[in-house]
């Protein structure tokens, strides 16, 4: 069962796989380097879906273009070894998340970028603005909104009304967090709920993170968006469940893998809107001169066997507005 959840706010090893479209100069072939956060098994599949959207722009295998991807894990290292491996070969570099974006920034040089998925690009220094980028970066947003954490907030005050105490897995390492977790402050202060925020730094963490929220009488549970959370996203499920925590989360796949709900931009949506930024680089447009594209809505995910489990009711109101409910 699929829905859109709409807001208020703006939105405005490695695989190779050769394609090819139709661009600005006859017969160059334009190299891409497509540098993805993923494992295989998850990553191939964006990969392949990115290739779809530009054939659906009239782009041909083998003309003049060679789409290269790199699937490189979450991995800061690893992304940055991506990227090295892929400037002296592409004339143009796609991204996907805030670690492979501040990477690029650092090590394309001049390659026109283009990243997808990445919250807060002005604030992390991605870009000098949503209108006007500047330097050799464009994009696709994951949030822009400074009020996506409050809507969370308030999803979990729906679920659990008499709610006060919001326990924050807070996985640090991506540039984003902090912004985040600022704005999540300001929405706990206007609801009236006391974070009990907690850093990790690994999986490893977890468990001493999840006895800290016990210890301190946790009633929920937020966890900010990061690749680490989404690299670990059954164990941070469980423990949830475990500890008899309603979850909400910033993205999809943590609802997937046994979370309550989340709140999460679709990143098969970004993808055609990233496509035609391709486009327009190889039509001859700097990124200098194209806005971010920026999230107008928002999918919101339950989980309806986690639920259950939790012994919790949802509410009829969220259940209508949810994009996807999960058995």
């Amino acid at each position: 069962m699929r829905r859109r959840y709409f807001i208020g706010a703006i939105y405005s090893a490695a695989l190779s796989l050769p394609f090819a479209a139709a661009g600005q100069q006859p017969g160059k072939v334009w190299r891409i380097g497509d540098v993805l956060p993923f494992a295989p098994e998850r990553g191939g599949h964006f990969a392949l879906t990115l290739e779809q959207r530009l054939a659906d722009l009239g782009y041909v295998e083998g003309r003049n273009i060679a789409l290269i991807h790199r699937l490189a894990g979450p991995q800061p290292d690893k992304l940055q070894e991506a990227i090295v491996s892929l400037v002296q070969q592409a004339d143009l570099l796609v991204v996907w998340g805030p670690i492979a974006g501040i990477a690029a920034k650092k090590l394309a040089g001049d390659v026109p970028t283009v990243f997808i998925s990445i919250s807060f690009p002005v604030e992390i220094g991605l870009v000098q603005s949503l209108a006007h980028p500047g330097g050799n970066m464009t994009g696709i947003a994951a949030e822009a909104a400074s009020e996506t954490y409050g809507k969370r907030l308030q999803i979990l005050k729906e679920i659990v009304p008499d709610l006060k105490r919001v326990a924050v897995l807070s996985p640090v390492g991506d540039p984003n967090v902090g912004f985040d977790i600022k704005s999540l402050g300001l929405a706990a202060h206007e609801l009236g709920v006391t974070l009990l925020p907690v850093d990790i730094t690994s999986a490893d963490e977890l468990a001493t993170a999840f006895a800290s929220f016990k210890h301190s009488g946790a009633e929920a549970l937020i966890v900010i968006r990061s690749a680490l959370a989404s690299a670990v996203a059954k164990q941070i499920a469980d423990l949830a469940l475990a500890a008899h925590l309603p979850s909400c989360y910033a993205q999809r796949d943590l609802v997937t893998a046994g979370g309550l709900v989340s709140l999460d931009s679709s990143l098969p949506d970004m993808i055609r809107p990233a496509a035609v930024q391709i486009d327009k680089i190889i039509k001859g447009m700097s990124p200098a001169d194209i806005p971010i594209e920026q999230p107008t809505r928002l999918e919101l995910s339950i989980n309806l066997n986690t639920a259950r489990l939790l012994n919790l009711t949802i509410p009829p109101s969220l259940l209508a507005r949810a994009d996807e409910l999960i058995e």
